[in-house]
């Protein structure tokens, strides 16, 4: 991706998050709506964090510390990717240190076959 194009997959995945955030749009849509082929570690971390508000719905239930703590990061995180900025390395980090890669959607066509069989012989 081009800095350009990388910039307006930021802001529209900021605008996800806040769609998600508001209940206008499912964590499933987000993720089917998130931008393909992206290398982009502010991107990564992002799909990981609205996977997170996904798989921790149980959890939000029942600590509403903890909703409003992840609502919170949440809305810092889109904050950041609707100016296009790339999120700080600090938090890009935190996510390093538990996931290799995010299983973000791949382009279609040659690109994303290509994509694919790199994705699945673990190569970078």
């Amino acid at each position: 991706m081009l800095d350009k194009d990388i910039i307006s997959a930021r802001k529209k995945v900021g605008d996800l998050i806040i769609k998600v955030l508001t209940r206008n749009l499912s964590v499933k849509n987000a993720l089917l709506l998130f931008p393909k082929g992206f290398t982009d570690a502010s991107l990564k971390c992002a799909w990981h964090a609205i996977c997170h508000f996904e798989a921790d719905e149980d959890i939000r239930k029942n600590d509403l510390f903890y909703k409003e703590e992840q609502d919170n990061y949440l809305e810092m995180l889109s904050n950041i990717l609707i100016q296009g900025e790339p999120i700080p390395q600090d938090i890009l980090a935190d996510y390093k240190d538990y996931y290799k890669d995010a299983n973000v959607p791949i382009d279609k066509g040659l690109k994303g076959f290509f994509q694919s069989i790199l994705r699945f012989l673990n190569v970078k």
